[in-house]
């Protein structure tokens, strides 16, 4: 009897937790969905590319070495100005020197033999001029062979004159390439700069670069008069930046400052081709390099310094907005009303049946959810440029309009038509997101 009783007290009970789940329920749904709202207001909006990237001189000379040689002596640190035609390391000449005495030796033998083939040059041409008077005066003193062969020995030491003439120039070269070669034994600064990077010591010895190896990179001169920030922009914001467009430039070397730049270079082609990616199994990453150079830095930059860059692509002042998080996207056959091409959200009250956006297609339609009399009818809308916090609205809906901003996960999920109260707490903040 006892069991019988207890079990009748607990289904009463169960049943009590149900009914009271039931009405809580019912209540909540009179109620209607806790959402935050917010007023359509007329703001000025930027529209912004972030990207980050390296400080780097606008002009600046990698200086490597012509030829192979020890370094003899190291004239310059790294960090140090320097001027142009400033020594800045000598290498080894003992052996370009060999070559130079070598060459000019070669060069004065040369000339001797200039010298002794004009000498049998011009005896040739005295016998041939002699062979030729006697054969004039009487043929039977000088045979016509005997002129003929004086005549043929004069041509012979003309064309060996000729060869030593070019011998000469020949060797005359060579002392030039040598003298050129033993010059590169000292190396100057091309320009005036500071040097920012010094790769050898005294002692180390310096190689010429071939096809497959690269030489050896000496040290950098860079000219730090004109700095400029290299950005990797992603292949989808590039066509949004233009030149001339102006930038805030972060550094973290300089987390206090901020530094005013333009766009003036944007590249053709990306940074790491698809093709160098294309073994590795993974779909590439492609940016594109943008170049922002800086406006008068006011501080002592370095190369090779961290940036982050703000690129501003567009402005719109006092024009309707919406905060980012409003906008979301519903299939075109889930709402009943709206029409992006009404200018005003008014319409969907009024008792029109407005077109879904377009249905020739089936996508997604971006709209928000406007809040009459506490319902939340989902209206499209056309969207503008982008601002940190707020979309620009072209069309779809009027000032002093309430939309629905919140909170995430209700925006997400919220359904055209549904009863809608004002959120108690406000205070939250919700991460911007354009595709709820």
């Amino acid at each position: 009897m006892q069991t019988r009783t207890r079990i009748v007290i607990g289904a009463g009970i169960v049943g009590v937790i149900a009914l009271a789940l039931v009405l809580a329920s019912s209540g909540n749904r009179e109620r209607g969905v806790e959402v935050r709202m917010d007023t359509v207001e007329r703001r000025d909006l930027v529209a912004i590319v972030t990207a980050s990237g390296n400080v780097r001189a606008r002009r600046k000379v990698d200086i490597s070495s012509d030829i192979s040689a020890r370094v003899a002596q190291l004239l310059v640190e790294e960090g140090q100005d320097v001027e142009e035609g400033q020594v800045l390391l000598r290498l080894d000449p003992s052996r370009h020197q060999a070559a130079l005495d070598r060459a000019q030796a070669s060069l004065s033998q040369s000339q001797a033999q200039v010298a002794q083939t004009r000498a049998n040059l011009l005896r040739a041409a005295r016998q041939a001029e002699r062979m030729a008077a006697l054969r004039a005066r009487d043929s039977l003193l000088v045979s016509l062979q005997e002129v003929e062969n004086a005549e043929t020995d004069h041509e012979v030491q003309q064309s060996l004159m000729d060869a030593a003439e070019f011998g000469v120039n020949q060797a005359r070269a060579a002392v030039e390439e040598s003298r050129d070669q033993l010059s590169k034994t000292i190396i100057r600064a091309p320009m005036s700069g500071r040097v920012t990077r010094l790769n050898v010591e005294e002692g180390e010895t310096v190689v010429v670069g071939t096809m497959n190896n690269p030489g050896s990179l000496i040290l950098t001169v860079s000219d730090l008069s004109v700095m400029e920030v290299v950005l990797e922009v992603d292949e989808t914001d590039v066509p949004e930046i233009a030149l001339g467009d102006s930038a805030a430039v972060e550094l973290d070397a300089f987390p206090e400052m901020t530094f005013p730049g333009v766009v003036t270079e944007i590249g053709n082609s990306a940074i790491r081709p698809p093709s160098q990616a294309a073994g590795s199994g993974q779909t590439p990453t492609i940016d594109f390099e943008v170049v922002v150079t800086l406006n008068d830095p006011g501080a002592e930059l370095r190369p090779d310094l961290s940036a982050t860059a703000d690129v501003i692509t567009d402005t719109r002042t006092d024009q309707l907005a919406i905060p980012i998080i409003a906008l979301t996207l519903r299939d075109p056959d889930d709402f009943a009303n709206g029409d992006v091409g009404n200018g005003s959200a008014t319409a969907s009250s009024s008792g029109n049946s407005p077109s879904r956006g377009n249905p020739e297609d089936d996508e997604p339609v971006e709209g928000v959810f406007l809040v009459q009399g506490g319902i939340a009818r989902f209206t499209p809308v056309e969207i503008g440029i982008s601002g940190q916090e707020f979309f620009e609205v072209v069309r779809g809906l009027t000032q002093g309009d309430s939309v629905v901003s919140g909170p995430y996960e209700t925006v997400r999920t919220l359904e055209d038509e549904s009863n809608v109260r004002a959120l108690d707490d406000s205070s939250d903040d919700e991460p911007a997101n354009r595709s709820g």
